[in-house]
C-alpha cells in the first residue's frame, strides 16, 4: 500500500487483526508491544464475527491455528459486503485451516477468491468446479535464496521480497484465475523460481550490493544456476 501511494500511517489503517481476546484496540490495556502500532481507536469487540459485521473488510486473512474460525456467519457476512471476498485460510495443517474450500465456495455461492496453507481437492459446486490455490512458502524462498546466492548479495531487502511477491503474482495466468487458482500450479514452480530469482538479483543490482558482477544476460544466468537433480546409475 505504501508503494501504491499511501502513507505508513495510511496503510496501518487498513489493518485490523483479533487475537484470542478480541479486536485489537487501543483500550485494551493487555496488548503485546509488536501489536501496538495496529491497535485502532476504535470500539472494543471481543469476537470475529462482530469485527467482521462491523469493519465491513474485504479480506480476512486467518492465522490462527484454529479450525472452523471462519464460520458460515462469518463468509455469508463477508460475501453481504464483497462481490468477490478474500479469504485465506492460512493455518496448517488441513485440521487446523480457520475454513476448507469447499465451506469457502458453498457459503459464498462460489464468489470467494480462497487460498489456503493447506492443499485442498477441488471443489465442484453448481456445476463449476474451482480449484483452490495453495499458499506455500515454497513458491517464494527458493527463488529468493537462489537470487541471493547467484549475485552474492550481501544483505536482504524489504524489496527483494516485495519484488519476489510480484514476480510470482505475474506468474499467474489467466487460466489459473478462471478455476479460481490465485498461485501457479506447483508444475511450474521451477520457472517461477527462475522469476522470482531474477527479480531478486535486479534489486541487489540496482542496490549496489552485489558481490558478483552483473552478468550480460541475467535471466539465462540465473537459470543456468538452477539445481538440476540428475542420478546416473553406478553401472
Amino acid at each position: 500500500m505504501v508503494t501504491d501511494g499511501l502513507s505508513e500511517q495510511e496503510a496501518r489503517k487498513r489493518c485490523w487483526y483479533v487475537d484470542t481476546k478480541g479486536l485489537v484496540v487501543k483500550s485494551r490495556n493487555d496488548l503485546a508491544e509488536h501489536k501496538l502500532p495496529y491497535a485502532h481507536d476504535y470500539e472494543y469487540l471481543k469476537d470475529f464475527l462482530s469485527a467482521v459485521k462491523s469493519l465491513r473488510p474485504t479480506v480476512i486473512i486467518g492465522a490462527s491455528g484454529q479450525s472452523k474460525a471462519f464460520t458460515q456467519a462469518v463468509l455469508e457476512a463477508m460475501v453481504s459486503y464483497n462481490k468477490r471476498p478474500i479469504v485465506f485460510a492460512m493455518s496448517n495443517p488441513t485440521s487446523k485451516a480457520e475454513c476448507t474450500a469447499e465451506e469457502a465456495y458453498t457459503w459464498t455461492d462460489g464468489r470467494a477468491i480462497f487460498a489456503s496453507g493447506s492443499p485442498f481437492a477441488p471443489v465442484t459446486f453448481k456445476g463449476k468446479t474451482y480449484v483452490p490455490g495453495q499458499a506455500n512458502n515454497a513458491y517464494a524462498f527458493p527463488g529468493i535464496g537462489l537470487g541471493i546466492i547467484a549475485c552474492e548479495a550481501t544483505s536482504v531487502t524489504d524489496e527483494m521480497f516485495f519484488v519476489a511477491a510480484k514476480a510470482l503474482a505475474n506468474a499467474v495466468s489467466e487460466d489459473d484465475l478462471a478455476q479460481g487458482r490465485i498461485y501457479p500450479s506447483l508444475t511450474k514452480i521451477k520457472e517461477v523460481s527462475a522469476a522470482i530469482a531474477t527479480a531478486v538479483a535486479e534489486v541487489a543490482y540496482s542496490q549496489g550490493l552485489a558481490r558478483k558482477p552483473k552478468p550480460n544476460d541475467l535471466p539465462a544466468y540465473i537459470r543456468s544456476q538452477v539445481y538440476e537433480p540428475e542420478y546416473h546409475g553406478y553401472v
